[in-house]
């Protein structure tokens, strides 16, 4: 086996990749701005395994030079041993102290693996927009060193009539306060997400791992996804006319592509300004719109993908129990 680092897009394309590996959209590399892509070949020239590598605009991690390790795939224990060695390697090279993965890049993008199940009994299938991810390739990763950095978790809420009683007080004193919430309906999404990017820069800015994503590739990221928003399944929480908070959700459309109904709803993303006189507005929205959900005839919501220690997390265990975790891995490089 051998390692090549690849030079352009249709280079990428033009390799034959083993038939164990997920489809691969060669594109990404370029969208996504990545430093290298390595991929290790078999002695017929098929691609074995695979990833992308982030140096220059990666997150820092305690202050130090991080190298991210994305766009990972690997279709047998050898090749990606092969493969994760060289990535770590050329990281080194290019001065970082750590390697952080998978992760394409940044926390914007996809990141982390599944690597367990939750309480849920029967275990859930994949949700839309869910990382998805063989067992093994976790595995992968903690052969060649890697340790766990940080958790994330997904809950179920089979019971969307629940959040009345715990929110009304925190709601009636927001209202008090002016704060005002409200959904999407009726307005312009591409104008409302402009501002939800706004607020998400404020509020998200002390996030592990967090890196500015400018106006135009947030809005680039859910411009595929506009024809799919349900606007009563967006709330905006606004004060004299300045959006303060909000709670992003969106209809499970992995179940209609497994040939069911679609009676499932995704909490994606909640955030509220860091200011005394919101607290408990993240709590209202997340209410809110599981409330929402419920009238609109949904009958459960997934809260997706919180971190270990994200207020999303403590908010999320009053209504739902954890359906899956996720790993995000990293590894010290000698120099």
């Amino acid at each position: 086996m051998k390692v090549v680092s690849i030079a352009s897009v249709e280079e990428r394309m033009a390799l034959p990749q083993a038939p164990e590996l997920p489809p691969f959209d060669a594109r990404q590399i370029a969208d996504y701005g990545a430093d290298a892509h390595l991929c290790v070949l078999d002695s017929n020239g098929e691609v074995r395994a695979h990833c992308s590598l982030w140096w220059k605009s990666a997150p820092l991690l305690d202050g130090r030079r991080a190298g991210a390790i994305g766009h990972y795939a690997g279709a047998d224990d050898k090749a990606a041993s092969v493969l994760l060695s060289e990535a770590v390697d050329r990281l080194c090279e290019d001065a970082c102290a750590v390697a952080i993965g998978p992760m394409d890049g940044n926390t914007w993008r996809r990141y982390r693996f599944v690597t367990g199940q939750g309480s849920v009994d029967p275990p859930e299938p994949p949700f839309f927009l869910e990382p998805l991810n063989p067992p093994e390739w976790p595995l992968q990763f903690q052969r060649a060193g890697f340790r766990k950095l940080a958790d994330y978790y997904s809950a179920l809420n089979t019971d969307l009539g629940q959040a009345g009683g715990r929110i009304e007080p925190v709601a009636a004193r927001l209202a008090d306060a002016g704060v005002e919430i409200c959904s999407a309906v009726n307005t312009d999404l591409h104008v409302q997400l402009k501002r939800i990017h706004q607020v998400s820069r404020v509020a998200f800015a002390r996030n592990f791992l967090y890196t500015e994503l400018p106006e135009d590739l947030f809005l680039g990221q859910y411009a595929g996804l506009l024809d799919r928003i349900r606007p009563e399944l967006v709330l905006l929480a606004e004060r004299a006319g300045q959006l303060v908070g909000y709670v992003f959700a969106i209809p499970d459309f992995a179940q209609a592509a497994r040939g069911g109904p679609i009676d499932t709803f995704i909490i994606k993303t909640v955030a509220v300004l860091p200011d005394p006189a919101l607290r408990g507005l993240g709590g209202v929205l997340v209410g809110r719109v599981q409330q929402a959900g419920h009238r609109l005839g949904y009958r459960r919501a997934i809260h997706a993908l919180m971190h270990e220690d994200n207020v999303s997390l403590r908010i999320s265990s009053h209504y739902a129990n954890a359906m899956r975790r996720y790993t995000l891995y990293c590894r010290e490089i000698a120099r």
